[in-house]
């Protein structure tokens, strides 16, 4: 009534049982627990991890070698190529480093050239700055000496004398030298000790992980320690097919263009590249400086320049694309925050793991619920499925953002399929919404229509038809959702070549009626979306039986993805002659079938041997 105060129903907030506060903040103090863990617990976990990933790349190696020689000797065997492999490479770099060391005092004389070439000219307008700053410099409290305290030396002060011991001497040089050098030593020998050990029981640690996590989820496990040691040996072994090749093809490069050490280089970018965001960058600076050092002009270093910006560009576009594929599964924004966390955990070497460490993580998310957030967070997979994503942009924007997903949405697949799996959500979740509360009548109304505009503008024009196909008349159960779908339906029919309508939402029965007679309809549809309740199904059904009982009455309860037994003996009492679930199958009851084509009789077929002249054997072929 005019005047009359609108009436909102308040929804209750669910409040927080003991139970689920209690889980909250256990959760929290666990994850405050496993940060600190990793955090001060790096001495022990930065060699584990490290072996782990050594044993990822190693592992297929082994099982190759182990047919032959057995386990142990194929663990021995490939740690030994992986030691020689180390060696040789270490023993070459050593050679170039050494050689390089030897060159680098030749290039002085280049160096200074280039940096007079940097120096301000005197006449000009950045020699009136540096004047500026110089004179400025001069006015400041103790930036200049006056002319005779300028020849003033300031009195010397008495030295003091230390006498250092020589055991302490000593002992402090063993301490400053020693312990930077043991440390690594020691780390790597611990490497190679659990590489070992991994290599050697990898079996009988997966079971023993698996018997330790899986406790009544054991083919959950299994197939999250299956699909996670994949994806890393994917990963690892196409990053060093990239990096290999990036550094063979960077020698040869730097080898013609004529930049010293083309060998050293080369190695060093295809491991630093390991190091994810940051090693390219440091494997390019060394040679594009000494290019500097080395040339007397600036030929060579724009072209060592132009060099990895073309390799970069082909490894980075070609080939990481063609030979990753989806094998991480983590977006790179996620490896840009994980690496940035990994590095503050571990430092360098979180870095360099930070990429397989993720793609743990994004596994154990989705395959583990509790940690489902993980994969969500992390994962490349999308973030919202298509319905989702139309909804969410239905309530941003216009129409012109959601068509542009629909029109992607078509590509690949048939107009049905996009009625059914994202329009009919969409409308099913803005009515629910709209019944909880979350979003006003307005933006209802907004959704509606634009929804009505989508299926305007993707159905194709009805064409009449004489031919005696099925008359089809939708009719909305409640509201303005209920006929959404029913046009959506209407649509697709069209595109069959059936004639078919429908009522607009909330008509009397008693024109309905009189509608339907006058279109001397075949079938009557009635259309129910949720939140649309079966109880107006129910009372169609019912009076449409009552009036036109020969009548085909079909209930299209759109969005449910499973219809209950009763709920479909309840329909059929009512009056119903077929109950469905989807727009598809909608059609597959609504469309005549063609009558398939019946062969033509035996004795009319051409006998093979009529105008050959051949007599045809008695009995047939031999």
């Amino acid at each position: 009534m005019p005047g009359k105060p609108e009436i909102r129903m308040a929804i209750p907030v669910k409040r927080p049982t003991p139970a689920e506060s209690l889980a909250t903040i256990s959760n929290v103090i666990l994850s405050t627990f496993i940060v600190l863990a990793l955090y001060f617990g790096r001495v022990l976990l930065v060699p584990l991890a490290l072996a782990a990933l050594l044993t990822f790349m190693l592992a297929p190696l082994v099982t190759l070698h182990q047919r032959w020689i057995g386990r142990i000797g194929a663990v021995l065997l490939v740690v030994m190529m992986m030691f020689a492999a180390t060696g040789g490479v270490g023993w070459v770099l050593t050679r170039q480093a050494i050689d390089l060391a030897d060159q680098l005092p030749g290039y002085k004389e280049n160096i200074q050239v280039k940096l007079r070439s940097f120096q301000i000219p005197s006449k000009g307008p950045f020699s009136k700055i540096s004047e500026t700053f110089e004179d400025l410099k001069k006015d400041l409290p103790g930036g200049a000496l006056s002319g005779t305290d300028s020849n003033r030396r300031p009195a010397t002060k008495a030295m003091p004398v230390k006498i250092v011991d020589g055991k302490d001497q000593r002992l402090e040089f063993m301490q400053v030298v020693l312990t930077p050098v043991f440390g690594p030593l020691g780390t790597a020998g611990l490497v190679l000790i659990l590489l070992i050990f991994m290599l050697l029981q990898r079996e009988e640690l997966r079971n023993r992980l698996i018997r330790l996590i899986g406790q009544g989820r054991m083919s959950t496990t299994a197939r999250a320690m299956d699909d996670a040691g994949a994806r890393v040996s994917k990963y690892l072994l196409m990053q060093l097919v990239v990096n290999v090749t990036y550094g063979i093809a960077l020698a040869i490069g730097l080898y013609f263009i004529g930049v010293p050490n083309a060998i050293l280089w080369g190695a060093l970018a295809a491991v630093l590249r390991f190091i994810p965001y940051l090693g390219p960058w440091i494997a390019a600076a060394f040679p594009i400086l000494l290019s500097l050092a080395s040339s007397p002009g600036w030929m060579i270093p724009l072209m060592t320049l132009a060099l990895f910006i073309v390799l970069e560009l082909v490894s980075n576009n070609v080939m990481e694309p063609w030979l990753y594929g989806s094998s991480t599964g983590v977006t790179p924004i996620a490896l840009i925050v994980a690496a940035l966390v990994w590095t503050w955990l571990w430092g360098p070497v979180g870095l360099v793991l930070a990429t397989p460490l993720t793609v743990c993580l994004v596994v154990m998310g989705r395959h583990i619920p509790k940690l489902a957030f993980l994969s969500i967070v992390l994962s490349d997979d999308e973030a919202l499925n298509p319905a989702e994503d139309c909804y969410q942009r239905l309530l941003r924007t216009g129409e012109q953002d959601e068509m542009e997903l629909v029109d992607g949405y078509l590509k690949t697949n048939p107009m049905h399929a996009l009625f059914d799996s994202v329009l009919v959500p969409v409308v099913a979740a803005a009515g629910t919404d709209h019944r909880l509360g979350f979003i006003d009548d307005g933006q209802l109304e907004s959704v509606e229509s634009a929804l009505s505009d989508i299926v305007d503008a993707v159905s194709p024009e009805f064409a009449t038809t004489d031919d005696g196909l099925t008359n089809v008349c939708c009719v909305p159960a409640r509201a303005r959702r209920d006929q959404l779908a029913g046009e959506m339906l209407v649509r697709l029919l069209w595109q069959e070549g059936v004639s078919a309508q429908c009522a607009v939402a909330k008509t009397p029965l008693s024109e309905l009626v009189a509608w339907v007679r006058k279109a001397k309809a075949d079938v009557v549809c009635i259309s129910v979306v949720v939140p649309s309740t079966l109880i107006h199904a129910r009372y169609l059904c019912a009076k449409f039986r009552a009036i036109f009982p020969v009548m085909k009455i079909v209930v299209g309860l759109w969005g449910r993805p499973k219809l209950s037994p009763e709920n479909v003996t309840t329909l059929r009492d009512s009056g119903a002659d077929e109950i469905v679930a989807s727009l598809a199958e909608a059609l597959d009851h609504l469309v005549p079938r063609k009558p398939a084509e019946i062969p033509a009789p035996a004795e009319e077929l051409i006998d093979p041997f009529q105008h050959s002249g051949i007599t045809p054997m008695p009995g047939g072929l031999p």
